[in-house]
């Protein structure tokens, strides 16, 4: 009987240039797919461009913005594509939350751009500003004083601010600002329309809401609810100077809960 070896094994052929750079592009596409998928119907990141909700938001924060938390609308997908109108799966914002909307004015050049307030005002509610208190329901909002808002900036302090606790009728409480007077501390009484919002920046003075070109912001028109900070730089910090880095980033704001 004669032995014979066993046949070598014949090694897997190599992989085609071609079929590597298919899998390179499924894995491209799967990864998009699932960004898009967070961003659609779960998180969406949100910066802040502007001071109008000082001290509570920083020019420079990064936020996560919850989609689900009052359903889904247009706006909940890219470019406000959907085949459908108004809200699917929807729940109503509370009192005090901060809120990314669309800009509703169709008058206003800013029309469908994001804009990030605090609800002050609910479906049938009494809005009015007197005398630098807001009124809810011809009620007044408790406001407290508490310690200045101190604005630094590369050269050291630039502004001791007037800071309130305010504390709306469902207790949320909030840290608003008091710059100085303009026709914003005292406005008409707005009755807020079925269906509809009224938002204030917690800035009170620098803020473009509710009091003014926003107007009330339709249920359809809500984004989502700004959730958790978590990133922030200040002014110093220079994208393209990588040194700047370290002294630029604000690391006591990185993720945190928003009130």
């Amino acid at each position: 009987m004669i032995d014979t070896a066993p046949d070598a094994e014949t090694p897997p052929a190599p992989a085609k240039p071609a079929d590597s750079w298919i899998e390179t592009i499924k894995t491209i596409v799967y990864a998009l797919l699932i960004a898009v998928v967070i961003r659609t119907f779960l998180f969406q990141p949100f910066y802040i461009p502007s001071e109008s909700m000082e001290a509570t938001l920083l020019v420079g924060d990064y936020l996560f913005v919850d989609k689900f938390a009052y359903g889904y609308s247009r706006h909940s997908f890219p470019f406000s594509l959907a085949p459908f109108s108004g809200r699917v799966f929807g729940a109503d914002p509370a009192r005090g939350d901060i809120v990314v909307f669309k800009m509703p004015n169709e008058k206003s050049p800013r029309y469908m751009e994001d804009y990030i307030k605090r609800v002050i005002g609910l479906p049938g509610d009494r809005i009015q500003m007197i005398g630098g208190v807001l009124y809810i329901n011809d009620k007044p909002v408790p406001k407290v004083r508490v310690q200045d808002y101190i604005e630094v900036d590369n050269f050291g302090v630039t502004a001791h601010v007037p800071q309130y606790k305010e504390t709306l009728p469902n207790g949320k409480s909030y840290l608003t600002l008091d710059r100085y007077e303009t026709d914003r501390d005292n406005t008409q009484a707005y009755t807020v329309p079925a269906g509809h919002f009224f938002m204030m920046g917690d800035n009170r003075d620098n803020s473009d809401d509710s009091r003014g070109e926003v107007g009330y912001v339709p249920r359809e028109d809500l984004v989502g609810r700004a959730e958790i900070r978590f990133f922030s730089y200040d002014a110093s910090l220079i994208w393209y100077e990588p040194w700047t880095w370290p002294g630029g980033i604000r690391y006591g704001r990185m993720f945190s809960f928003l009130d």
